[in-house]
């Protein structure tokens, strides 16, 4: 299992967010950049970016950041946040983007995303589904960097996409993004046991190497974190020890 550490940016700076709550935010760096630099150095394979600005508002204000980490990364580079034309897509990729991270528009408008797909790869394209439960237990789909609940069931808007089936899904549970509070493991047992082929990566909740462990045993193929390594929680050690123990 891979571990892809995180950097979430807002106003030029790399924050974390409670919950999914914009109001709530820890910064820990005001040079992002220096953050991905850091993460550079880690036993990983790529770094995760949200751009939480263009997330909540579709306008992205942090391209310079972006690819300025793009350029001085060795490892892979996805990208999320406010990505929501063919136009940002290619844009992204030809400055040294992996994959980009399509959320709103995945749910919104899966034959656009589908498109994008067979254009660029599915390989280049991953689906960010943040979910929220809802009373029953059944996972339901926010948008708009989780400002809005879309009321749809993440199993209904998977379905839209059985044609041409993605390779990556990202999957949060917003309620324990940047709460410390351990990773949902029963939803995404849940999701590999109906996808088993997804190149499934978790995330929200994620405490310590432990907890990546339990995520290892169950299957899931990625998983995510910002806060523990930012927090030190994980080390760089454990990085490494636990890619040795794969």
């Amino acid at each position: 299992m891979k571990i892809i550490p995180a950097i979430d940016i807002k106003d030029g700076r790399c924050v974390r967010l409670f919950k999914g709550d914009f109001e709530q935010t820890t910064e820990y760096s005001a040079d992002p950049a220096a953050v991905g630099r850091r993460f550079s150095k880690l036993d990983v394979q790529d770094i995760h970016i949200v751009d939480l600005d263009g997330a909540k508002s579709g306008t992205q204000s942090n391209h310079e950041i972006v690819s300025s980490i793009a350029s001085e990364s060795d490892l892979d580079i996805q990208l999320g946040g406010g990505i929501r034309t063919r136009e940002d897509v290619a844009q992204w990729l030809s400055v040294g983007v992996r994959r980009c991270v399509v959320g709103s528009v995945a749910i919104s408008s899966p034959s656009l995303v589908l498109e994008w797909m067979q254009e660029f790869g599915a390989d280049s394209i991953v689906l960010a589904l943040d979910v929220k439960l809802g009373s029953d237990g059944i996972p339901l789909l926010t948008t708009h960097g989780w400002t809005q609940d879309s009321g749809l069931p993440l199993w209904d808007c998977l379905t839209a996409y059985d044609n041409v089936p993605p390779q990556h899904v990202l999957c949060t549970d917003v309620a324990r993004d940047g709460a410390m509070a351990g990773p949902n493991t029963e939803l995404y047992s849940r999701i590999i046991e109906r996808y088993p082929a997804l190149q499934l990566q978790a995330s929200g909740g994620v405490r310590n190497i432990e907890d990546m462990q339990q995520l290892r045993e169950i299957g899931v193929p990625a998983a995510i974190t910002g806060r523990a390594l930012l927090d030190g929680k994980i080390t760089e050690n454990e990085v490494a020890s636990f890619r040795q123990s794969a």
